[in-house]
C-alpha cells in the first residue's frame, strides 16, 4: 500500500480510472462517415453526424464486435442483451443535445487486468463495465479572438469507455493500468491507444481517506492525455485534497482539468450525477441481443494477448519476468524479439534487443517499425557471434555500422576486413610482439598473475580486436606460464 503523508498523518489515495477509447473502424457508431485522423474540419461528417431533422442512427455492426472483442480480452462477461441510451446535455459540439451512450445495460460487464508494478510485483484491477458510446465534436478556441469553432468530423465516432473500479492506490498503480490497459487493446486491435492524437483519453477519479477507512469524496480530472501526464494529475490532486482538508475544509464534488504546463488541476464546474444527465433508452435503436455463439465465433479469433505471451516466454525461453514484460509489452516489438530468436538462443535474443538495440531505437526516437536494422539482419549479427565469425567486441562495431547502413552484417564483415583472427600463427605472432615490447611487465606478472588481463586487452588492441578470445587466452598463457 502506497500511503502519503500529511501533517496530521498517513493518508490513502484511491483511484479509479474512465478510459475513453475510439474503436478502429472504417465508419462512425451511427452513421457511414469515414473516422480518418487528421482530416480538413467538418469534411468527414454525414447527416446524422450533425443532428439534421429526420435524420435516424444506424448502428455499425463492426464497432459492436470491436467492443465485445475488447470486453473478452479483459475477461470481462459479454452482457447478451444490451441498451442504448440518451445522456442530455448541452453543450456547443454536441449537436443533438444529447449523447448516446449506455447507461444501466452496457454492452460489457465486469472484467479483471493484471498489471506490472515497478517493483515486480502484479496487481489485478477490477473493470466495472464496458460501453459503447459516440464522441462528441470538438470546440477550436484558437481560431479566432473573440469566436469558437466547432469541427464536427469526431462528432458520432464510437468510443468504448472502460471504467475500473477504485481498486488503484498510487501513481504508479495507475500509470501501469494504463499502459497495459493500451496495450491489450493493440494486441486486439480494436484501439490504436495513441493518445498523443487522442484516439485514448483518460478520466481520473481521485480521492484521499485515512488507511482503510470511507471512501472521501472523489474528483474527476477530465481528459488527461498521456500516462505522464495521468501521474502528475494524481500526485498533484491527492496532495491538494490533503492539504484541504489537514486546514479544515472539505472537498466538493467537481470536474477539474489538468494543466499539464503548470502540473496542477484546475476546478472546472461541479460534478454531474446520473440523474442530471436525465437518462432514458433510445427510442430510435433497438436493444442489442446477442447469441453466445455468435460471442464464441469472436472468442475464436482472439490472438495471444500480453500476459499470455509473457508467460511463454518465461516458460519457454527461460527469461526473466522483466524481460518478457519489456518484450512484450507492444506487439510490434514480441514479433520482432520472436524473429530474432527464432533457432538461435533466445536469452542472447533478448540481451541484444533489450540492450543495444532498445538504445538505438530511443538515440534516434525511432520505432521498431522504422529501425534501420531489421530482425532478420539482427539475428544474423548472432548468428556470426555463435559460429565464431566475429568477437563480441567486433559485434559492438558491426552493430553500429549495421544501424549506419542498414546493410546485412555478412556483408559488412567481408567489406570492412572484421572476420575474426582464428589462425593461431598470427596471434602468436601479434603475443610474441606484445611480449617483446613489455619486459617488465612480463616480470611484473610473474609476481602478480592478475596482470593476465592487461596483456590479453594488449592483443586484442593489436589485431583490431579481431583476435578469437578463446584462442588469445589459450596460447598467452602457455606463454606466460612457460
Amino acid at each position: 500500500m502506497s500511503l502519503i503523508k500529511g501533517e496530521t498523518g498517513e493518508w490513502e489515495i484511491v483511484l479509479g480510472l474512465e478510459v475513453h477509447a475510439q474503436v478502429i473502424s472504417d465508419a462512425k457508431l451511427f452513421s457511414g462517415a469515414p473516422t480518418t485522423f487528421g482530416a480538413d474540419p467538418n469534411t468527414q461528417v454525414s447527416l446524422v453526424d450533425a443532428a439534421m431533422p429526420g435524420m435516424l442512427p444506424v448502428i455499425n455492426e463492426r464497432c459492436v464486435e470491436q467492443a465485445i472483442r475488447t470486453g473478452l480480452g479483459l475477461n470481462a462477461k459479454i452482457n447478451l442483451r444490451s441498451i442504448f441510451d440518451r445522456k442530455n446535455y448541452f453543450y456547443q459540439d454536441l449537436p443533438q443535445g444529447y449523447q448516446i451512450s449506455q447507461y444501466k445495460d452496457p454492452i460489457v460487464g465486469e472484467g479483471a487486468v493484471e498489471i506490472d508494478l515497478p517493483d515486480g510485483k502484479t496487481r489485478t484491477i477490477g473493470i466495472e463495465r464496458l460501453h459503447l458510446e459516440q464522441d462528441a465534436g470538438k470546440s477550436l478556441h484558437d481560431q479566432h479572438p473573440s469566436q469558437t469553432y466547432v469541427d464536427l468530423n469526431r462528432s458520432g465516432v464510437a468510443l468504448m469507455e472502460i471504467v475500473s473500479k477504485p481498486d488503484m492506490r498510487s501513481a504508479d498503480e495507475a500509470a501501469a493500468y494504463l499502459a497495459k490497459l493500451r496495450s491489450i487493446v493493440r494486441y486486439l486491435g480494436t484501439c490504436d491507444g495513441n493518445m498523443d492524437e487522442g484516439s485514448m483519453r483518460c478520466d481520473v477519479n481521485v480521492s484521499v481517506r485515512r488507511p482503510g477507512g470511507e471512501l472521501g469524496t472523489r474528483c474527476e480530472i477530465k481528459n488527461v492525455n498521456s500516462i505522464r501526464f495521468v501521474k502528475q494529475a494524481i500526485e498533484y490532486e491527492a496532495r491538494r485534497q490533503i492539504e484541504v482538508i489537514e486546514s479544515g475544509g472539505t472537498i466538493k464534488q467537481e470536474t477539474r482539468n489538468f494543466d499539464s504546463g503548470r502540473g496542477e488541476t484546475r476546478s472546472s464546474r461541479s460534478k454531474e450525477d446520473a440523474q442530471d444527465y436525465r437518462y432514458f433508452p433510445d427510442p430510435d435503436l433497438l436493444p442489442l441481443i446477442f447469441t453466445q455463439e455468435y460471442v464464441d465465433q469472436i472468442r475464436a479469433t482472439l490472438p495471444e494477448l500480453p500476459d499470455a505471451r509473457k508467460n511463454r516466454y518465461i516458460k519457454d525461453y527461460g527469461l526473466s519476468p522483466y524481460d518478457a514484460g519489456v518484450l512484450t509489452a507492444e506487439k510490434e516489438t514480441a514479433e520482432f524479439f520472436e524473429a530474432v530468436a527464432k533457432g538461435r538462443d533466445a536469452k542472447q535474443a533478448a540481451n541484444l534487443v533489450t540492450g543495444d538495440f532498445f538504445a538505438m531505437l530511443k538515440r534516434r526516437s525511432a520505432t521498431v517499425e522504422t529501425s534501420p536494422i531489421s530482425a532478420a539482419n539482427l539475428g544474423k549479427l548472432l548468428d556470426l557471434q555463435a559460429d565464431g565469425t566475429i568477437s563480441g567486441r567486433i559485434a559492438k562495431d558491426l552493430f553500429v555500422a549495421m544501424e549506419e547502413t542498414g546493410k546485412d552484417p555478412a556483408v559488412l564483415v567481408e567489406e570492412r576486413g572484421l572476420k575474426q583472427v582464428t589462425d593461431t600463427g598470427a596471434i602468436e605472432a601479434a603475443i610474441k610482439a606484445v611480449i617483446d615490447a613489455n619486459p617488465g611487465q612480463v616480470a611484473a606478472y610473474k609476481a602478480k598473475p592478475t596482470m593476465f588481463g592487461w596483456f590479453v586487452g594488449q592483443v586484442m588492441k593489436s589485431t583490431g580486436g579481431k583476435a578469437n578470445p578463446k584462442v588469445v587466452n589459450e596460447l598467452l598463457k602457455k606463454v606466460l606460464d612457460a
